[in-house]
């Protein structure tokens, strides 16, 4: 079955080559792209779709959510607007909740909210453990988890639950925990943070992980400088997440991680990826990440949504879109670029076609996922230019359409 969609305005590629077209179209076969140009010279399909001078982007990749949770933070989101210091603590209001919480209602939950994600346009999503905490409850979380979204993470190393020894918790992480969840999960994460874990426990984690066979992430720099930065680069993390505190040297660092990466070509040494979660800065009144400084210096960026119940309960990539072009100073479509192509680039899926069977996703070229997002406006601009408004017209994900 093909699917043409024909009369796009604006056709906003983020491939390589980073094309804008216009007046253009793409055809949809099976799960793949298998053609686009323009929309005089499109083949013949199955089935047609006028998309009337809308604009079409890659769909959303969401690199940064934790989905599998039950319970409400409304009470520390209203402290936390009065003025109280966000901490790490509340993970532990979480933890209770989610472990009080049965297998089905646990995975309704975070459909639902995988539901949303989609209907707004993200049409790739990775999510975390880290709301169980100990062995059978990270274990469920991670297998629910592989149920529901495209990757998954292990982040049992979220937070020292209460009344455990730090040392014999993160010796936990990297022995058993890591053992009941490695079925179920590609990639290990770390929230090396003040309250959370230290530079040689996040080390400890780190290392394990890696010998495990799992790629690593990083949470870093939110609430100060650390070493966040440092320990990602070393280990040669997919990514650093937050990094809303960042000194000269963590940039150059990060940019260094860059320097045998031949960005035009998608070809070379990759380096650490700088997540860039708006959101949730909004959320905890914490500066903005810098990403202007990063892009400058010549750093990979994604944008995330960072999707939880306690500092960033929303899904809208466009919201972070938006924010991004708004008040971290980045073009409309470095964000975009940021928010898809970026979002891959963090996961590791950047790059795929017919050849090697693992299709690219977060940009739109022949042989790459059709995951694909219609804007109800006639360029990827009005994002920003209308923020807040419901822009999504019609989402395909891997060629089927969901919204």
């Amino acid at each position: 079955m093909s699917t043409l969609i024909t009369n796009i305005g604006e056709l906003m590629t983020q491939d390589l080559e980073n094309r804008v077209l216009h007046d253009a179209a793409v055809v949809i076969e099976g799960e793949r792209i298998a053609w686009l140009g323009p929309a005089a010279d499109a083949p013949a399909a199955d089935d047609a779709v006028d998309a009337a001078g809308r604009a079409l982007l890659p769909g959303w990749v969401d690199s940064h959510t934790h989905l599998v949770f039950a319970g409400d933070r409304t009470a520390e989101f209203e402290a936390r607007m009065a003025g109280e210091e966000y901490s790490a603590g509340g993970i532990a209001v979480t933890m209770g909740a989610t472990r009080a919480t049965g297998d089905f209602d646990l995975t309704r939950l975070a459909l639902g909210r995988v539901a949303e994600a989609v209907s707004q346009g993200t049409t790739y999503l990775e999510t975390k453990t880290g709301y169980g905490l100990d062995v059978d409850n990270e274990a469920r979380s991670a297998r629910i988890a592989s149920t529901v979204a495209d990757e998954v993470t292990y982040l049992g190393a979220h937070l020292v639950p209460a009344g455990m020894d730090a040392e014999e918790y993160t010796d936990l992480v990297c022995g058993p925990m890591l053992a009941a969840v490695r079925p179920y999960v590609r990639w290990a994460d770390v929230f090396c943070e003040r309250g959370a874990f230290t530079e040689e426990q996040s080390r400890r984690v780190l290392a394990a992980c890696r010998e495990a066979g799992l790629g690593l992430r990083v949470h870093g720099n939110q609430l100060g400088e650390g070493p966040g930065v440092r320990l990602a680069v070393e280990f040669g993390a997919a990514s650093v997440d937050h990094v809303n505190y960042l000194s000269r040297e963590d940039v150059r660092d990060l940019a260094d991680s860059w320097s045998g990466w031949e960005a035009a070509a998608g070809e070379g040494e990759r380096g650490t990826v700088a997540t860039c979660l708006p959101a949730c800065d909004l959320s905890t009144r914490q500066p903005l990440a810098p990403g202007r400084e990063l892009l400058d210096a010549g750093v990979q960026l994604a944008l995330a949504s960072n999707a939880n119940p306690g500092t960033s309960y929303t899904s809208s990539m466009a919201f972070c879109v938006t924010t991004a072009v708004l008040q971290m100073r980045l073009s409309v479509h470095e964000a975009v670029r940021a928010a898809t192509y970026g979002g891959a680039l963090a996961l590791g899926r950047e790059s795929g076609n017919d050849v090697d069977g693992e299709r690219a996703v977060g940009s739109i070229a022949v042989g790459h996922r059709a995951d694909l997002h219609l804007l109800n406006a006639p360029s990827a601009t009005h994002l920003a230019y209308r923020p807040g408004m419901p822009l999504t017209h019609a989402v395909w994900r891997a060629g089927v359409r969901a919204r």
